[in-house]
């Protein structure tokens, strides 16, 4: 069985990430397999929040190379989630 913590893999803080905040959007790394719905109550049962909109998209990896060995770091996907007025989650 799925959990709400198998679906939201962690809060994203980057620049543009922390930059979001004020418009009351959130960034999350989520699950490849998930969905907009899953996330959604995956978000409001977490932090206890309503949500107005979800936004996913794919982030594909990147070719590295590490001596002649050619790689590529794992896509993951994210998830911009929007919360109704007056919800806020609170970031420590």
């Amino acid at each position: 069985m799925i959990t709400c913590y198998d679906v939201i893999k962690t809060l994203v803080r980057t620049e543009k990430g922390t930059m979001m905040e004020p418009n009351r959007q959130y960034l999350f790394e989520v699950s490849s397999r998930s969905n907009k719905i899953e996330i959604r109550k995956a978000v409001e049962e977490i932090y206890k929040v309503k949500v107005q909109s979800v936004n996913t998209t794919i982030v594909r990896g990147k070719l590295r190379r590490v001596r002649n060995e050619l790689g590529k770091t794992p896509d993951w996907k994210k998830a911009v989630v929007t919360l109704q007025e007056g919800q806020k989650i609170e970031v420590t």
